[in-house]
């Protein structure tokens, strides 16, 4: 959600009741310090930091959390084990996202508080395995509470998650289409337009695929599969495609990085629509499945 999740979003989803949390990426710690404030100034609600620890930033960015006190920061790309001391004495939630059963047992025994458990169907970086299969399992490995992520759009993804054992969801592509998201309208176009087949997974030669919608972009990422381009290729092309797509609205040659519901969002609305109509429809579908069992 780097380009995506700023503060206006942030702020908007805290406030609407959810949890915002701050897309940091590749972003400078002064960049993210001024996110945090802005978030501030806009919501008194707790709101969250997502801090890529292959970034180069990664350690400056975890000690301006600790010293602001932000309250939950999640992570990718690594083990934030080295930081829980510094981010708990701060009042600090600490939750990793997951891809594999493995990973989560080894953080969950390092003391994180809780993990998101992401199945490959979400946009950006994903691993191999679904969400359906992925969440009951890291349920089941772990003591931590498991949030589930990818693929969950409405509240039928919520209530299926929560079935699954997961005690709440992360949504991502969606909020893409909040009218509170900053990014360029053509990719919010781009994501309202696109059908079932329009995402796809790209980069996988290189141990790190991400998955995006088609575009002239990815026709080349798979050119660069079939004749076996080297890894100093891939990465040559794709330096600030995604900055490309979501600030300057260039859907053809930028990354449009977005999960496999992309074809589910059907229009732009605020993010407190979103979030009361994802929890009135888990709720009602929930309460209808449980209605139904009893009759039986």
């Amino acid at each position: 959600m780097a380009w995506v999740a700023t503060a206006e979003l942030v702020a908007a989803v805290s406030e609407a009741g959810g949890l915002g949390i701050i897309g940091s990426g590749q972003a400078t710690p002064q960049w993210v310090r001024k996110q945090v404030h802005k978030v501030k100034e806009l919501t008194g609600k707790p709101f969250g930091v997502n801090v890529m620890l292959l970034s180069p930033y990664a350690e400056e960015i975890i000690n301006l959390l600790a010293e602001e006190r932000v309250a939950v920061v999640t992570t990718g790309a690594g083990n934030p084990g080295k930081y829980l001391n510094l981010l708990h004495s701060a009042g600090s939630k600490v939750i990793p996202v997951v891809s594999s059963v493995a990973l989560a047992k080894r953080l969950s025994r390092s003391g994180v508080d809780a993990l998101i458990a992401e199945g490959m169907e979400s946009g950006g970086h994903v691993g191999e395995i679904t969400t359906m299969v992925l969440v009951p399992q890291v349920v089941d490995a772990v003591k931590v509470p498991v949030i589930a992520a990818g693929g969950i759009c409405d509240g039928r993804g919520m209530a299926a998650a929560l079935m699954l054992g997961a005690e709440g969801v992360q949504m991502g592509t969606r909020f893409i289409c909040a009218s509170e998201c900053t990014v360029h309208e053509n990719v919010k176009d781009a994501i309202i337009k696109s059908k079932d087949r329009d995402s796809i997974v790209t980069g996988r030669p290189t141990g790190h695929p991400v998955r995006v919608l088609k575009n002239k972009l990815t026709k080349k990422f798979i050119e660069f599969e079939e004749t076996g381009a080297p890894a100093e290729e891939y990465e040559k092309l794709g330096v600030g495609r995604m900055k490309l797509a979501m600030v300057d609205g260039d859907i053809d040659m930028g990354s449009v990085m977005a999960g496999q519901v992309s074809a589910m969002v059907q229009k732009v609305e605020p993010a407190r629509d979103i979030i009361n109509s994802v929890i009135n429809e888990a709720e009602r579908t929930i309460r209808l499945t449980y209605s139904s069992k009893v009759v039986d």
